[in-house]
């Protein structure tokens, strides 16, 4: 079969299951990536990737787990198990099973809290209570008021610039907080360090970045996801 015909991705309805059906080479990476971000962006939870219709991995195959995996890393409760009979796909970052029921049972079924939300100004609080129950639920009291600090900013630039709706979303993961703020606009946000004290605004990324351990963000299909991470044990090393 040829390596370059367009590899087609079919869904399950609710299902957390894809399916890559024909062949994959270079010149379908691209389409097969975004269709497994769009996937991963509009639902919590691994994504189970089925590749048990396709010939056995090859380096595109490879290469698209990859890139979303390095992708969605730090995203809030995401990820990919991957169902591959051959066993070629195993040492790319993800859980390899060789049948897809296996590959059901192993999919871990995190803990996560998620609100759509209006581009409007009253959406940062409805957020914030959020990641107010949310950090008070998975025992990370301490990082309750940093992340309010970050989604604050996080929505109000949603609020600010995109103008869409939004999805915000957070998960606890062994002493960190992961929040993710996904909206349909592709203008990714910039950060250039210290603003001017003269300077009228810009100052949302200076909180995030001093809130959050890390933050990103991740271009999807009719948007983007902006990311951060916020460690407990920083906030317990600030406050003593």
């Amino acid at each position: 079969m040829p390596t370059d015909v367009p590899c087609l991705v079919e869904t399950d309805g609710s299902s957390p299951v894809l399916h890559l059906t024909g062949a994959l080479g270079p010149a379908g990476v691209p389409a097969v990536r975004d269709a497994l971000l769009a996937r991963l962006s509009e639902r919590p939870g691994p994504v189970v990737v089925d590749l048990s219709r396709l010939p056995p991995g090859g380096p595109a195959t490879r290469r698209v787990l990859a890139e979303v995996l390095a992708a969605v890393a730090d995203w809030p409760a995401a990820g990919l198990v991957v169902c591959d009979p051959s066993g070629a796909t195993a040492g790319v970052g993800a859980l390899v099973c060789p049948t897809l029921d296996a590959a059901l049972a192993a999919a871990p079924r995190p803990e996560f809290a998620q609100v759509d939300l209006p581009p409007v100004v009253g959406s940062a609080r409805l957020a914030r209570e959020l990641v107010t129950e949310g950090c008070r639920r998975w025992g990370l009291p301490e990082l309750a008021e940093p992340a309010c600090i970050a989604v604050t900013e996080l929505v109000n630039n949603v609020v600010a610039h995109a103008g869409t709706p939004m999805t915000v979303w957070l998960a606890p993961r062994a002493g960190t907080l992961h929040l993710a703020v996904r909206d349909h606009s592709p203008e990714r946000p910039t950060f250039s360090g210290l603003a001017p004290v003269d300077t009228a605004g810009g100052r949302g990324l200076l909180l995030i970045d001093t809130v959050a351990r890390r933050w990103g963000s991740s271009a999807v299909p009719d948007g983007k996801v902006v990311w951060c991470v916020l460690y407990a044990e920083d906030e317990a090393s600030f406050r003593r």
